[in-house]
């Protein structure tokens, strides 16, 4: 006989006991793993972490990169480069290497994406040091 107090065991069904062991093993498998090195690592890691986003969101630099990365023309940019890679890197696999000398050269020089290569090499190159020029000129707190 059973009290008001007590629940009677018979509205359990087989399933539901079967489902309650194997919480029971799932929560005592996450004890047993959840050791001290485990807990030490993690919170060393989370650790790091967060000093790593502290000093990336100090840095103007970065942040200022970041900032013009999010222009479209810059995202436009990105994607054509990583593109040119993906199908530079498959070209050079498949193509037999030049015969080299000056020929081959003269033959590279002539093609006019590569002549458009180095002209986009020589303009960012130019704006570059035209800006590391002019920051020294103000001194290294002036990075605008």
């Amino acid at each position: 006989m059973t009290t008001q107090n007590e629940t009677p065991m018979t509205n359990f069904n087989e399933s539901d006991l079967q489902r309650l062991v194997e919480f029971a093993q799932l929560v005592t498998s996450a004890q047993d793993a959840m050791n001290d090195d485990i807990v030490n690592r993690l919170a060393s890691t989370l650790s790091e972490g967060i000093n790593m986003l502290d000093r990336l969101t100090r840095n103007q630099g970065l942040l200022h990169l970041l900032r013009e990365m999010d222009r479209p023309e810059n995202q436009c940019f990105l994607i054509c480069m990583s593109n040119a890679f993906t199908e530079a890197s498959r070209e050079l696999a498949t193509t037999p290497p030049t015969g080299g000398g000056i020929g081959g050269l003269l033959k590279l020089i002539s093609d006019p994406g590569t002549q458009e290569g180095l002209r986009l090499l020589a303009l960012v190159a130019s704006r570059m040091s035209n800006g590391l020029r002019d920051l020294h000129r103000r001194g290294l707190g002036s990075c605008t």
